[in-house]
């Protein structure tokens, strides 16, 4: 019965293969609202649904807050060694390499000199991309020198933190640029140069312990995590729970730890009016007000 038989094929797939391609939408952490790249380039990285802040790299911050082809880098060759031959569950070394292949820069902060809104500054703008933004020599060594740089043209110095703080595989190392940093910063104030500090999400640790808190005029981005430890390690410390929103922006500008919380799209422009009133670089005295109602205002 051979005859009978019939000879199985196998069904053809009608479906499209899909072709769409890695990195085109993003989830939003906060709302889960899936958004579009080429959307969320446009609007700074915000979300479009719910307002969140989503990270920006070191030279995407760049890009928005200085006037389009102004800026220049610096000291981009620096990089950082192995001093201490670290070794956790892998070797110091290869988180390095990795790091810089991955994110594209060569340490965690890009120093530049360029110009925001006509105004020539020289700034810092970590990144967090790059073992979590953390500050080791190199860092420290980026941002005296960008420091240095604003004595020696006389101009403003602008710094936004993205940190988890020290860089543990460096050890004490990586806990004397604080000190390093800071003796600068008293050299700028010496030179009565401003300095406006920008704070976004996370800034910890040894970052906040130093000079994310010792600028003229500090501003954050909203709902971002500023602090030294964070809230779960204190909460564990003192066995007690800690109140909504600690160490968040809000919070800590309602108890006087900040000066302005800011949205991104308005970040620019706030600056732009603070070093002009800083530094008589424009005939406008108007004054930045926070607004009384933040959540209005985003």
């Amino acid at each position: 019965m051979a005859w009978f038989k019939k000879a199985r094929r196998p069904i053809a797939s009608t479906a499209v293969p899909n072709h769409i391609p890695e990195g085109l939408w993003v989830k939003c952490q906060s709302c889960g609202k899936i958004l579009y790249e080429k959307d969320l380039v446009k609007d700074l990285r915000v979300c479009s649904k719910c307002g969140h802040h989503l990270q920006l790299t070191a030279t995407q911050r760049l890009d928005s807050l200085l006037d389009e082809a102004s800026w220049t880098e610096f000291d981009r060759e620096l990089r950082s060694t192995d001093p201490l031959n670290f070794h956790d569950t892998k070797p110091y070394k290869s988180r390095l390499t990795s790091s810089e292949a991955k994110i594209g820069t060569q340490e965690a902060a890009i120093a530049a000199v360029g110009k925001l809104d006509g105004i020539n500054i020289s700034i810092v703008a970590m990144e967090y991309g790059f073992i979590g933004g953390s500050m080791g020599i190199v860092v420290g060594e980026k941002i005296t020198r960008a420091i240095e740089r604003a004595i020696e043209h006389k101009i403003p110095l602008v710094i936004v933190s993205c940190s988890g703080g020290a860089r543990m595989m460096e050890g004490t190392l990586s806990l004397m640029q604080m000190a390093k940093i800071s003796a600068a910063l008293a050299r700028l104030d010496r030179a009565a140069l401003p300095y406006v500090a920008i704070l976004t999400d996370p800034t910890t640790g040894g970052v906040t312990a130093s000079f994310a808190m010792l600028a003229d005029l500090s501003i954050a981005e909203p709902k971002a995590l500023i602090g030294f430890a964070g809230p779960r390690v204190i909460e564990q410390t003192i066995r007690q729970k800690l109140p909504s929103g600690f160490q968040r922006s809000e919070f800590l500008l309602k108890h006087g730890m900040l000066d302005l919380v800011v949205h991104r799209r308005e970040l620019k422009s706030t600056v732009a009016r603070i070093l002009r009133l800083l530094t008589s670089q424009s005939t406008s005295t108007t004054l930045i007000e926070q607004p009384e109602n933040l959540d209005a205002a985003l």
